[in-house]
């Protein structure tokens, strides 16, 4: 594979550390901070007022993670490192997941540490530290940032065939919109607690001229051809994430018990079809590698951030352009004239 284009920036909600105290145990009144500082049974709790702001987050080669200009928190340019999982239990006896990043400076000192809760965290609640996990947390991160479908989606098989994406099988030809028909390298799936950035979003059918509901990850990319440019993008090919479509009516979040993810891998990042969208292939890069079998990330090499040269560089649309509620209604008419 040759050399590729760095792959897009990825948006995460994070709390600060002094929006998440210590309220009982060692470190009582104290932040959050490293691993190496925190205490197992030490209790922890949002501040009544604690609001998440958004990291926006590009992966550079040899598994480094940098904030990218439009980052909400951080400073832009700063690194940033995966510290730890925790695992947190609420006083019902719940198991709440959540990764440490640390931010860092020119010369290699903390900036400012975050929370990314995997799960949605109540301020004035106490979550009990019951688990500290340095050694799986790239893993957990990559979950995070797996574009998946969910079971019961259709994908197209080269030959007109929609299957359900449990049904298909590694080898399986699948239509894709810029290289015909390609096998199938690997499927992925995980079951994760529908809640956070886990929770899926579901475009209900017709919203964008698909036959059935179409319900995906939230940082799925769908692909758009306006036949007009309704959007004001200055082009009509279009990558928009499915978080952005959201509007309380035909795309909404999903948020509550478990869901079934999949993940599709071929040679290349591709566009496929899903319920009769165009949409992405899993896009392998420094923080979704860590969720391959070990045997397949080794034959990949260096070949990341990023696993395909294709054209799909610089065609994510803006999300201020998509701050609006008929955003969903614009598009589809956009690619219907």
């Amino acid at each position: 594979m040759s050399p590729s284009r760095p792959a897009p920036a990825q948006s995460i909600a994070v709390y600060r550390a002094a929006q998440f105290c210590a309220t009982d145990g060692a470190n009582m009144g104290d932040a959050l901070s490293f691993a190496a500082e925190l205490v197992l049974d030490d209790t922890y709790e949002l501040t009544p007022t604690a609001a998440a702001t958004r990291l926006s987050l590009l992966t550079l080669t040899g598994n480094r993670l940098r904030l990218a200009a439009d980052t909400e928190g951080g400073t832009p340019g700063a690194d940033v490192h995966l510290d730890s999982a925790l695992m947190l239990m609420s006083p019902d006896g719940q198991i709440h997941e959540a990764l440490v990043l640390v931010e860092v400076d020119s010369i290699g000192h903390a900036a400012g540490i975050y929370l990314l809760p995997l799960g949605a965290l109540t301020p004035r609640i106490g979550y009990r530290l019951v688990g500290i996990d340095t050694e799986n947390t790239r893993q957990k991160f990559g979950q995070v940032a797996c574009v998946s479908f969910t079971r019961g989606t259709h994908i197209s098989l080269g030959t007109g065939e929609m299957r359900p994406i449990e049904d298909l099988r590694v080898g399986d030809r699948i239509l894709t919109r810029d290289d015909g028909v390609q096998p199938l390298r690997w499927i992925g799936q995980s079951t994760l607690r529908a809640v956070g950035d886990f929770a899926p979003i579901r475009i209900r059918a017709g919203t964008l001229n698909n036959e059935h509901d179409l319900i995906v990850s939230p940082d799925h990319r769908l692909f758009i051809y306006q036949r007009s440019d309704e959007m004001g993008a200055g082009r009509s090919e279009l990558l928009v994430k499915a978080r952005h479509l959201v509007n309380g009516d035909s795309v909404t979040t999903l948020d509550g018990g478990f869901v079934d993810y999949f993940q599709l891998l071929f040679d290349g990042h591709q566009i496929i079809y899903a319920e009769g969208i165009a949409a992405e292939s899993m896009l392998v890069d420094s923080r979704t590698r860590s969720v391959l079998p070990p045997e397949m990330s080794a034959a990949m090499g260096e070949v990341i951030p990023g696993h395909s040269d294709l054209p799909h560089a610089g065609l994510d649309l803006a999300e201020a352009l998509l701050d609006r509620p008929d955003a969903a209604a614009l598009l589809r008419k956009a690619s219907t004239r």
